[in-house]
């Protein structure tokens, strides 16, 4: 049985400086997000906002990859040029998301 995993983003630089602008998690959430039948924005379940570790942080699921193979490396390669930290975790440890 394979893993499940998720790539965790944080708004912070590896050397820990606060990545600017601060609504970057969003900007990049909404570009694969929808409108609601209430009107409202509905982020993907494959690369949206999340609290993990009580910091809010951009969540983006492995299956991006394979579902939207462009969309994954234009995060990824966002994430890496800005030097953010990232993590990857999977099943069990995904129970720190949304805390």
């Amino acid at each position: 049985m394979a893993q499940h995993c998720k790539y965790i983003i944080e708004g912070m630089t590896e050397d820990g400086r606060k990545f600017r602008p601060s609504d970057w998690i969003d900007r990049i959430s909404s570009m694969m997000a929808s409108y609601g039948q209430s009107h409202r924005l509905v982020y993907s379940e494959l690369l949206h906002p999340e609290l993990y570790n009580g910091v809010k942080c951009l969540i983006i699921d492995t299956e991006l990859e394979v579902k939207n193979p462009s969309m994954f490396e234009y995060v990824m390669h966002f994430a890496k040029s800005n030097n953010l930290k990232m993590s990857k975790v999977c099943d069990l440890e995904s129970v720190k998301l949304g805390a």
